[in-house]
């Protein structure tokens, strides 16, 4: 199993939002970033997410799973941009600010860190169990 972050901003799609759809789940539609995109085309069925609120938050908020691979954005007809499909899985019991993985040395590596903007990235499983934990989960 492979781990990802899933970044929202709650004005426009937030964690309550992707809870409503169940085990429907949603596209993760609207990339416009390549780097972004390849990293969905990497996600298996399976796979697990934070979900991520940016802009005020800047918090981990909850799990997401994968249910969906890498298929064609429904909300354009440009076929260079793809998307998969989450569904929520569990809230984080305390999200987990921004700051609060800058000021964990163990995380400093971390995309979320390095590449701010990336609205898709990957997560290494050493970093996955660290916010879990910090999240209260586990």
């Amino acid at each position: 199993m492979t781990f990802w972050l899933f970044k929202s901003e709650p004005d426009a799609w937030s964690w309550d939002d992707q809870v409503a759809r169940g085990d429907k789940g949603e596209e993760w539609d609207g990339v416009r970033n390549y780097q972004a995109r390849n990293v969905m085309r990497q996600m298996k069925v399976g796979d697990l997410g934070f979900f991520y609120h940016s802009q005020k938050d800047k918090a981990v908020v909850g799990i997401v799973e994968v249910i969906a691979e890498a298929h064609p954005d429904s909300t354009t007809d440009d076929d260079r941009w793809e998307c998969v499909d989450i569904k929520a899985v569990e809230p984080m019991p305390k999200p987990v600010t921004l700051d609060q993985v800058k000021a964990d040395p163990r995380l400093s590596d971390m995309a979320l860190v390095r590449q701010a903007r990336l609205s898709v990235q990957p997560v290494t499983e050493e970093e996955w169990k660290i916010v879990r934990s910090l999240g209260g989960l586990d």
